[in-house]
Protein backbone atom coordinates (compact mmCIF):
# COMPACT_ATOMS: atom_id res chain seq x y z
CA UNK A 1 0.00 0.00 0.00
CA UNK A 2 3.06 1.92 0.89
CA UNK A 3 4.19 1.77 -2.70
CA UNK A 4 1.45 2.54 -4.45
CA UNK A 5 0.53 5.73 -2.72
CA UNK A 6 3.79 6.99 -3.24
CA UNK A 7 3.46 5.91 -6.97
CA UNK A 8 0.47 7.55 -7.42
CA UNK A 9 1.33 10.97 -5.38
CA UNK A 10 4.68 10.90 -7.65
CA UNK A 11 2.95 10.85 -10.96
CA UNK A 12 0.07 13.57 -9.60
CA UNK A 13 3.01 15.90 -8.70
CA UNK A 14 4.89 15.38 -12.14
CA UNK A 15 1.86 15.57 -14.42
CA UNK A 16 -0.72 17.37 -12.60
CA UNK A 17 -0.48 21.03 -12.03
CA UNK A 18 -1.61 21.84 -8.71
CA UNK A 19 -5.51 23.23 -9.05
CA UNK A 20 -5.47 21.97 -12.31
CA UNK A 21 -8.70 19.36 -12.31
CA UNK A 22 -8.90 16.27 -14.64
CA UNK A 23 -12.23 14.64 -15.26
CA UNK A 24 -12.71 11.28 -14.98
CA UNK A 25 -15.35 8.40 -15.88
CA UNK A 26 -17.71 11.03 -16.92
CA UNK A 27 -17.05 13.36 -13.95
CA UNK A 28 -17.36 10.34 -11.29
CA UNK A 29 -14.10 11.40 -9.99
CA UNK A 30 -11.35 14.25 -10.44
CA UNK A 31 -7.67 14.07 -10.32
CA UNK A 32 -7.32 17.67 -8.44
CA UNK A 33 -3.81 18.29 -7.20
CA UNK A 34 -3.82 19.74 -3.81
CA UNK A 35 -1.89 19.67 -0.48
CA UNK A 36 -3.15 19.15 2.67
CA UNK A 37 -1.37 20.31 6.39
CA UNK A 38 -4.66 19.29 8.16
CA UNK A 39 -5.81 16.14 9.29
CA UNK A 40 -8.76 14.30 6.85
CA UNK A 41 -10.95 16.78 5.64
CA UNK A 42 -8.13 19.61 6.28
CA UNK A 43 -9.33 19.78 9.89
CA UNK A 44 -6.57 21.96 11.84
CA UNK A 45 -4.62 23.47 9.28
CA UNK A 46 -1.26 24.26 10.69
CA UNK A 47 -0.87 21.75 13.11
CA UNK A 48 1.45 19.24 10.83
CA UNK A 49 3.77 18.67 13.16
CA UNK A 50 1.37 17.55 15.67
CA UNK A 51 -0.06 15.02 13.06
CA UNK A 52 3.91 13.97 12.29
CA UNK A 53 3.98 13.03 15.93
CA UNK A 54 1.02 10.82 15.70
CA UNK A 55 1.62 9.07 12.51
CA UNK A 56 4.64 8.26 14.20
CA UNK A 57 3.21 7.03 17.50
CA UNK A 58 0.27 5.25 15.41
CA UNK A 59 3.49 3.05 12.75
CA UNK A 60 5.11 1.97 16.02
CA UNK A 61 2.05 0.74 18.09
CA UNK A 62 1.12 -1.14 14.86
CA UNK A 63 4.54 -2.32 14.70
CA UNK A 64 5.07 -3.81 18.23
CA UNK A 65 1.59 -5.30 18.17
CA UNK A 66 2.37 -7.59 14.77
CA UNK A 67 3.89 -9.87 16.93
CA UNK A 68 1.22 -10.55 18.74
CA UNK A 69 -1.22 -11.06 15.51
CA UNK A 70 -1.92 -14.46 14.38
CA UNK A 71 -5.11 -13.11 12.89
CA UNK A 72 -5.27 -12.55 9.30
CA UNK A 73 -8.22 -9.81 9.34
CA UNK A 74 -6.19 -7.82 11.75
CA UNK A 75 -2.92 -8.02 9.96
CA UNK A 76 -4.78 -6.64 6.70
CA UNK A 77 -6.59 -4.37 9.27
CA UNK A 78 -3.26 -2.93 10.83
CA UNK A 79 -1.09 -3.40 7.34
CA UNK A 80 -3.52 -0.81 5.48
CA UNK A 81 -3.56 1.67 8.64
CA UNK A 82 -0.27 1.17 8.81
CA UNK A 83 0.41 1.69 4.83
CA UNK A 84 -1.73 5.35 4.89
CA UNK A 85 0.01 6.19 7.97
CA UNK A 86 3.52 5.74 6.55
CA UNK A 87 2.81 6.92 3.15
CA UNK A 88 1.28 10.27 4.45
CA UNK A 89 3.82 10.31 7.25
CA UNK A 90 6.59 10.61 4.07
CA UNK A 91 4.85 13.57 2.95
CA UNK A 92 4.35 15.31 5.90
CA UNK A 93 8.39 14.62 6.57
CA UNK A 94 9.79 15.46 3.25
CA UNK A 95 7.35 17.93 0.87
CA UNK A 96 7.52 21.49 1.25
CA UNK A 97 7.43 23.82 3.08
CA UNK A 98 9.83 21.63 5.14
CA UNK A 99 10.75 18.66 7.67
CA UNK A 100 7.40 17.95 9.96
CA UNK A 101 5.59 20.54 8.11
CA UNK A 102 5.27 19.31 4.74
CA UNK A 103 1.72 19.02 2.93
CA UNK A 104 0.77 15.91 2.16
CA UNK A 105 -0.56 15.16 -1.57
CA UNK A 106 -3.94 14.54 -2.40
CA UNK A 107 -5.40 14.18 -5.76
CA UNK A 108 -8.73 12.21 -5.64
CA UNK A 109 -12.05 14.18 -6.17
CA UNK A 110 -15.56 12.24 -6.21
CA UNK A 111 -18.58 13.81 -7.76
CA UNK A 112 -17.18 17.17 -8.40
CA UNK A 113 -14.01 19.01 -8.98
CA UNK A 114 -11.91 20.60 -5.60
CA UNK A 115 -13.50 18.60 -2.98
CA UNK A 116 -16.78 20.83 -3.79
CA UNK A 117 -18.62 17.75 -3.06
CA UNK A 118 -16.62 15.48 -0.69
CA UNK A 119 -12.91 16.28 0.51
CA UNK A 120 -9.98 15.55 -1.99
CA UNK A 121 -7.98 12.48 -0.57
CA UNK A 122 -5.47 10.26 -1.56
CA UNK A 123 -4.48 6.05 -2.01
CA UNK A 124 -3.06 6.67 1.89
CA UNK A 125 -5.84 8.02 3.27
CA UNK A 126 -8.72 5.30 1.34
CA UNK A 127 -6.13 2.16 3.08
CA UNK A 128 -6.54 4.02 6.37
CA UNK A 129 -10.44 4.53 5.94
CA UNK A 130 -10.69 0.69 4.73
CA UNK A 131 -8.37 -0.59 7.13
CA UNK A 132 -10.08 1.42 10.10
CA UNK A 133 -13.50 0.15 8.85
CA UNK A 134 -12.51 -3.75 8.29
CA UNK A 135 -10.86 -3.42 11.95
CA UNK A 136 -14.02 -2.04 13.54
CA UNK A 137 -15.66 -4.93 11.42
CA UNK A 138 -13.30 -7.83 12.92
CA UNK A 139 -14.03 -6.18 16.69
CA UNK A 140 -17.26 -6.18 16.51
CA UNK A 141 -17.39 -9.71 15.65
CA UNK A 142 -15.03 -10.56 18.52
CA UNK A 143 -12.06 -11.28 16.52
CA UNK A 144 -9.36 -10.70 18.92
CA UNK A 145 -5.48 -10.14 17.43
CA UNK A 146 -4.70 -14.21 18.03
CA UNK A 147 -7.37 -15.08 15.71
CA UNK A 148 -9.89 -16.60 18.65
CA UNK A 149 -13.41 -14.80 19.17
CA UNK A 150 -14.09 -13.41 22.54
CA UNK A 151 -16.42 -14.74 24.70
CA UNK A 152 -18.97 -11.97 23.91
CA UNK A 153 -22.15 -13.34 23.83
CA UNK A 154 -21.82 -16.80 23.75
CA UNK A 155 -19.43 -17.53 27.23
CA UNK A 156 -20.20 -21.39 26.53
CA UNK A 157 -18.68 -21.43 23.20
CA UNK A 158 -15.40 -22.96 22.97
CA UNK A 159 -13.02 -20.10 20.91
CA UNK A 160 -13.00 -20.14 17.35
CA UNK A 161 -10.11 -19.75 15.32
CA UNK A 162 -10.39 -16.16 12.88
Amino acid sequence: MLTLDLATKLAVVATVERGEDIRLLGGLVYLTHTRNTGAAFSFAEGFTVVFTLIAVVVAVVIVRTARRLFSTGWAVALGLVLGGALGNLVDRVFREPGFLRGGVVDFVSVLAPDGEVYPVFNVADSAIVCGGVLGAFLALRGVEFDGTRGTGTDAGDAPARD
